[in-house]
C-alpha cells in the first residue's frame, strides 16, 4: 500500500519544514524525489542525502517559485530529462504577518507571488507533462487559516484560501486526463514558520486543538504520501484537513 516505486515527485519548498518531511516520506516509499529550493542549498542537500542514505533517489533543483517563467522552465526540464513527472507537491510558501492597516503593499504582493502565482506556475508546468501521460497528482499545501481566517494574517489567509479554489478548478479541468488535484490544509504545525510566534499566540492555538497538541511535519507528510499514491486515485478536488480537530 502507498507504493511509489519509480514515481518522479517534484517537491517545492523541499529544504525545510513540511516540504522536507514530504520529500523524505515520498523517498521512503520508493519515489525519485526532486527537491526544489530557493536559497537554502545546504539544507536541501541534507534532505537529499538522507533520502539517498536510506536507499532512495533524490536530486536538487534550485527554483524560486515567485519567478514564474523560470519555475516553469525548470520543472519542464526535469520532466524531460527524467522522462516523466508523476507528482507535484507545491509546498513553497511564505508568511508576512501584520494587521491590515500596517501591511505593506509590497508584502501583500510578495505573499501572493510565492503562495499563489508560484504554486500555479508549478502546476502549469507539471500538468503539461501529466496530460501527455494521462495521469498525475498535483498537491497544494494550503492552511487552516485559509478556511478560518486569523488576526494579523489577512494576506496569508487570502493566499491559502486562493489555493483551495485553484485546486477545485484544476481538478475539474483535468480529471478527464487522469490527473487529480487536491489540497492539504495543515493546522498548527511545529515548523520554522510557527516557531517565531509569540508564546501567547501558541497557547491560544493549542487551546483550540481537540487532540491537545500541535501537528508535526510528518503528520502532513503522511497525507502527502496518501494523495500521491494509487490508493487516492478516486480523490480529487478535495481539501484534506490535517489539524487535530482545530477546524471541522
Amino acid at each position: 500500500m502507498f507504493d511509489l516505486t519509480d514515481k518522479v515527485c517534484f517537491v517545492t519548498g523541499g529544504s525545510r519544514g513540511i516540504g522536507a518531511a514530504a520529500a523524505l516520506a515520498l523517498g521512503s516509499r520508493g519515489a525519485q524525489v526532486v527537491i526544489g529550493y530557493a536559497s537554502a542549498e545546504d539544507a536541501a542537500r541534507s534532505v537529499a542525502d538522507a533520502i539517498q542514505s536510506a536507499g532512495g533517489r533524490a536530486e536538487l533543483c534550485r527554483v524560486d517559485v515567485a519567478e514564474g517563467a523560470a519555475t516553469e522552465a525548470a520543472i519542464t526540464e526535469v520532466a524531460k530529462r527524467l522522462g516523466r513527472l508523476d507528482v507535484l507537491v507545491a509546498s513553497a510558501g511564505i508568511s508576512i504577518d501584520g494587521l491590515l492597516l500596517r501591511l505593506k503593499e509590497d508584502d501583500f504582493d510578495r505573499i501572493f507571488a510565492v503562495n499563489v502565482k508560484g504554486a500555479v506556475a508549478c502546476a502549469r508546468a507539471a500538468i503539461k507533462t501529466m496530460m501527455r501521460a494521462r495521469t498525475g497528482r498535483v498537491i497544494f499545501l494550503s492552511s487552516v487559516v485559509g478556511e478560518t481566517g486569523n488576526v494579523g494574517q489577512t494576506a496569508y489567509a487570502a493566499s491559502k484560501a486562493a489555493l483551495l479554489g485553484v485546486s477545485k478548478s484544476l481538478a475539474r479541468e483535468y480529471a478527464s486526463r487522469g490527473i487529480t488535484v487536491n489540497a492539504i490544509a495543515p493546522g498548527f504545525v511545529e515548523t520554522d514558520m510557527t516557531h517565531t510566534l509569540p508564546d501567547e499566540a501558541k497557547a491560544a492555538m493549542l487551546s483550540s486543538i481537540p487532540l491537545g497538541r500541535p501537528g508535526t511535519a510528518q503528520d502532513i507528510a503522511a497525507a502527502v504520501v496518501y494523495l500521491a499514491s494509487d490508493e487516492a486515485a478516486y480523490v480529487t478536488g478535495q481539501t484534506l484537513r490535517v489539524n487535530g480537530g482545530m477546524y471541522m
